[in-house]
């Protein structure tokens, strides 16, 4: 029956078109719904890929970089701070290592002290950058390593806020999709109360379409039609005023973090244009299973 009532969606009858009547509080309320649902999953989606996007860039920059930390007196943080590079240099998983300028130490701690911190005169760690190459760290290892050659060195392989940050952003990707199914639902409940509202208001043209011979399959693709093709409308709608909000998000940016970068990329601009095509389909199924429940009622 779905395949007919599908068929007949797709064959435009007018004489079925004027069962339903095309205005009324139940036309406006599935455009709105519809549009504002369609609205909606489109921050949705992009909320969702962004923070896809978000928790790779976090697990591969983060993976390939450790930072090591000599902290030592002053008399003896130079010495310290060669013999940790040595060690480095002959350590497998190693592809680079190198000491930090004061220049670039002030530049990091600038945000939070300002560009006038006297570093000379304060008892600021030596940091050593670290670029992983293969087959990758052996962060145990090497801590140990250290711990007899270097007593002031500090090992921070990222991994104890890299993981909490990936596992956030892969949250708010599931959360994206969550809100996409919630909204899904939330339409089809919608459409279904509008189809309802619509099939009990017109219970006597729908009995005298009876006592002429009509029958319910008829009825009932009337409604299906009417009603998809409203939800069609209205999703297609919010969708574009769903992506061209996305489009004023500002562009992804160092200084701006997460809070940016929060749009579609690439083949990702054409996913928007299911939601129409979808939200057509929650209104086809709710509308349908809907006409057919009320009609039984209605015998």
């Amino acid at each position: 029956m779905i395949k007919d009532d599908l068929r007949a969606l797709l064959q435009r009858d007018r004489s079925a078109d004027r069962v339903v009547p095309p205005t009324g509080y139940t036309a406006q309320l599935t455009l709105f719904v519809s549009g504002a649902m369609a609205f909606l999953a489109v921050f949705a989606l992009a909320l969702s890929l962004a923070s896809g996007r978000l928790a790779d860039r976090w697990a591969s920059e983060l993976a390939g970089a450790a930072t090591l930390r000599i902290n030592a007196p002053a008399d003896q943080r130079a010495a310290q701070t060669e013999a940790a590079l040595a060690v480095l240099s002959q350590t497998p998983g190693v592809a680079s290592a190198r000491a930090l300028t004061t220049e670039e130490q002030v530049a990091l701690l600038a945000p939070w002290f300002g560009p006038d911190l006297p570093l000379d005169n304060l008892p600021v760690p030596q940091l050593i950058e670290i670029v992983e190459g293969e087959p990758g760290l052996d962060a145990t290892g090497l801590r140990l390593r250290l711990g007899a050659e270097v007593p002031g060195a500090v090992l921070d392989d990222h991994s104890r806020w890299r993981e909490p940050l990936v596992e956030a952003a892969v949250s708010l990707r599931r959360l994206g999709w969550i809100s996409i199914l919630l909204i899904g639902g939330a339409t089809a409940a919608m459409i279904t109360l509008a189809a309802n509202a619509s099939l009990a208001a017109n219970a006597q043209i729908i009995e005298v379409l009876r006592q002429i011979g009509a029958r319910d399959r008829f009825i009932a693709g009337a409604f299906v039609r009417r009603f998809t093709l409203r939800a069609l409308f209205g999703a297609a709608v919010g969708t574009l005023f769903g992506m061209s909000g996305v489009l004023l998000l500002p562009e992804a940016s160092d200084a701006g973090g997460f809070l940016t970068g929060l749009g579609f990329q690439g083949i990702g601009w054409l996913l928007p244009a299911l939601i129409p095509l979808l939200g057509a389909a929650v209104a086809f199924v709710a509308t349908w299973a809907a006409a057919r429940r009320k009609l039984k009622e209605l015998s």
